[in-house]
């Protein structure tokens, strides 16, 4: 039995409000069951010094917590002195939303998405990530609507969720209950159907390929029923 009762392929509840800022080209709200992140996406018309003359667009993202995201304050990261996991997961989120982006479409610019949890119970990273694409979908529509972009960058959603054994059992969707005692822990992240990163690690016990394969299986439903939502709060924006 999973702490929360849920069944083991029952994703927590899910909600996406978009709109929550008022300056941004893009932005949501996304809750997964208790975890909160403020998702916001800035349109820049020009792209990294790199990309120039390049034709290429880029999308890169940032993430950070709030001091009492978590059960006890956290010490205020500036972005001169973030901590080794702040910088992994940010890349993490910026590869994944560019794996879900035509960067000729896009056209010679930079789009940089912001996640910043505002309270955490596990899987923070695909949070951020599966709001993140809400926001940067949000934003691509205003580029389209002014004319600025011919083609659709954004063709399938981009989104996230995590996996593991847990009593033994394999279960999708962990909280930090479940997250902190697993026995395997892995992210996997998906643009529609394709995967494009998958993140596992034996956290106390050793795993076998037909148990990844299960964990994949949820990791599958879970995104199917994330890119719903996904969708959904895009077209009630």
């Amino acid at each position: 039995m999973r702490p929360s009762g849920r069944a083991n392929d029952e994703l927590r509840d899910i909600s996406i409000e978009t709109g929550v800022n008022a300056h941004a080209e893009g932005s949501c709200l996304i809750k997964v069951g208790r975890t909160q992140v403020i998702c916001t996406a800035t349109l820049e018309e020009k792209a990294p010094p790199f990309l120039k003359g390049s034709g290429l667009g880029w999308v890169t993202a940032e993430y950070g917590m709030l001091p009492r995201a978590t059960n006890t304050r956290m010490r205020r990261e500036a972005k001169t002195s973030q901590g080794g996991r702040t910088q992994e997961i940010q890349r993490l989120i910026g590869r994944s939303l560019r794996a879900g982006v035509d960067r000729v479409a896009l056209g010679e610019r930079q789009i940089v998405v912001d996640c910043d949890v505002i309270q955490a119970d596990g899987g923070t990273r695909c949070a951020s990530i599966t709001g993140g694409w809400v926001a940067l979908r949000l934003a691509v529509n205003k580029l389209m609507k002014a004319g600025l972009v011919t083609a659709d960058p954004l063709e399938v959603p981009v989104s996230a969720v995590s996996c593991g054994i847990y009593a033994g059992q394999p279960v999708l969707d962990l909280d930090y209950p479940e997250d902190s005692e697993a026995g395997v822990d892995g992210n996997f992240i998906l643009c529609g159907e394709k995967l494009v990163e998958v993140q596992m690690s034996a956290e106390g016990s050793t795993f076998t390929r037909a148990q990844m394969g299960e964990l994949l299986d949820l990791a599958e439903k879970g995104c199917g029923d994330l890119m719903k939502a996904q969708l959904a709060a895009v077209e009630n924006a």
